[in-house]
């Protein structure tokens, strides 16, 4: 590493000479350990030019350093800090003071912890992760994203990685999306109806904050996604859930005062059930008499699809009342965080306005790999690659949970890369997870997905994106034993 020249800053108070001065400067950032042996040091004519002194000057602080071994020369290399040179003081722990503001009074909002999935940080080193959401690192093109990623660092790109872009988005990107992601969808979309967002939570949130206000009643499934519930909770509108059947939201159950429905009609998150065609319509034509908007989280529409992909509800929209959200977390890899919404020009007008207020833009070196990585189908063979394995995954898994007895939650046609499944009668599906993973088995019971408090512990849920085919019959196997075990537990009589 070079040390830049900007690290020396001449004193006019200094009392020594500015040669004394020069040598100050590099023993404390070596000491400081801002210095590290094998930097290089500034040339002596680079140094003396930028503050302005002598190259004489430098030259005599160099080598009096190299005397005392701070530094050593190398030729016509240079100079660099010594291996041998002292090393940096250690730092001394710095005695906690207690706070005396009172933080009861300071804090204007409070946010309590959020309820989220548990899920182990060393989830990988299990053997039998049933877990969701997670990137196959077996299925994932590394080195197409390493080529986009680098391309996008390219000269003719510094512009889209280093300009401020005033809110505005990546127009190779939002070409790509409308071009090569929507259609697949049945939607078609002008540049000025699209924005990109980090991910399809930050769409969720500053869309509850543009359409919803205190008096305005927000509709969301139950179960839902935990943090749609608390992204509504944050926005303090009137919430009303409606509990899914089969075929998901029944549009009959939704309240006539509903200002916003906020629904999954592809997969719901977290059953997988798809809601039929007729009832997207009728949805529609609710949304229509009714006079509420709809948001539409299509978050995985196209990985292992049961049959035909549905046509999203936003394809079936001529009114203008679904705002559409779609991510690249299933069919990339969700550390990306890049998501986009789909929506009428004057709302996504006011959704870009409050996006600029909080994060200003999404980065453009993300924006511009991704663009990449569409522009040369990459992003098609990888949905291909992943549904194809999907797919062979969900069928060893449909013939392992029967030849088991293991049971899936409802009936209709499901997709997706989960099962919603039902623990064993009078067993808590927490405390089938806590034993299976001393089994090297992992699943999600469904706490988070129903509320706090409202844990019926009935069901959890049984992901196989992030387990290989092979290893899918012997984790079920084991899941039957677990289940078996504590529900022969819980059925045994208690003896005085």
């Amino acid at each position: 590493m070079v040390v830049a020249v900007e690290q020396f800053i001449l004193d006019p108070a200094h009392r020594g000479t500015l040669q004394r001065q020069l040598q100050e400067i590099v023993t404390n950032g070596i000491l400081s350990g801002r210095f590290r042996p094998g930097d290089r040091m500034p040339s002596s004519r680079g140094l003396a030019r930028h503050l302005g002194i002598s190259r004489i000057t430098v030259t005599l602080a160099y080598t009096d350093l190299v005397a005392s071994d701070y530094l050593s020369a190398r030729g016509r290399s240079g100079y660099f800090v010594s291996e041998s040179a002292p090393e940096p003081a250690p730092v001394p722990t710095r005695a906690r003071s207690e706070s005396r503001v009172d933080w009861s009074r300071a804090l204007g909002q409070r946010f309590p912890a959020s309820q989220v999935i548990a899920r182990p940080e060393d989830w990988r080193r299990y053997r039998y992760p049933f877990i969701y959401g997670q990137t196959d690192a077996r299925l994932f093109d590394q080195q197409n994203w390493r080529k986009s990623a680098l391309q996008a660092l390219g000269t003719r790109e510094f512009r889209s990685l280093t300009e401020d872009s005033y809110g505005r988005d990546d127009p190779f990107l939002v070409d790509q999306i409308i071009r090569h992601i929507l259609p697949r969808r049945g939607i078609a979309a002008d540049p000025s109806e699209v924005l990109i967002t980090m991910g399809a939570q930050n769409a969720l949130w500053i869309l509850a904050q543009v359409l919803l206000t205190q008096r305005r009643t927000a509709v969301m499934e139950q179960p839902c996604y935990p943090a749609l519930r608390e992204i509504l909770e944050r926005s303090r509108c009137i919430a009303a859930e409606i509990p899914v059947d089969d075929g998901g939201l029944p549009p009959e159950a939704i309240p006539g005062d509903a200002d916003v429905v906020f629904v999954t009609p592809s997969h719901q998150c977290p059953t997988s059930a798809t809601m039929p065609i007729a009832r997207r319509r009728a949805l529609l034509e609710r949304a229509e008499r009714d006079d509420f908007l709809i948001v539409e989280d299509d978050y995985e529409p196209e990985l292992a699809s049961a049959g035909a992909s549905a046509p999203a509800l936003k394809s079936l929209d001529r009114g203008g009342r679904v705002a559409y959200i779609g991510s690249f977390a299933k069919s990339l890899f969700p550390g990306l965080r890049l998501g986009y919404v789909v929506a009428p020009e004057p709302l996504i007008r006011e959704l870009r306005t409050l996006r600029w207020l909080t994060i200003r833009s999404v980065p453009g070196h993300l924006q511009r790999a991704t663009a990449f990585f569409l522009a040369g189908g990459h992003h098609d063979a990888q949905v291909h690659r992943l549904a194809r394995a999907f797919r062979e995954r969900r069928t060893v898994a449909e013939r392992a949970i029967a030849e088991h007895g293991l049971r899936i939650a409802g009936a209709g046609t499901f997709g997706g890369s989960s099962f919603w499944m039902r623990a064993p009668e009078g067993v808590a599906s927490s405390a089938l997870a806590r034993a299976l993973r001393g089994r090297d088995v992992l699943i999600e019971p469904a706490g988070p997905f129903f509320g706090p408090g409202r844990d019926p512990e009935t069901h959890y849920r049984l992901a196989y994106s992030s387990i290989a085919s092979a290893d899918i019959p012997e984790g079920i196997a084991r899941i039957a034993e677990a289940g078996g075990a504590l529900a022969a537990t819980a059925a045994a009589p208690v003896w005085p």
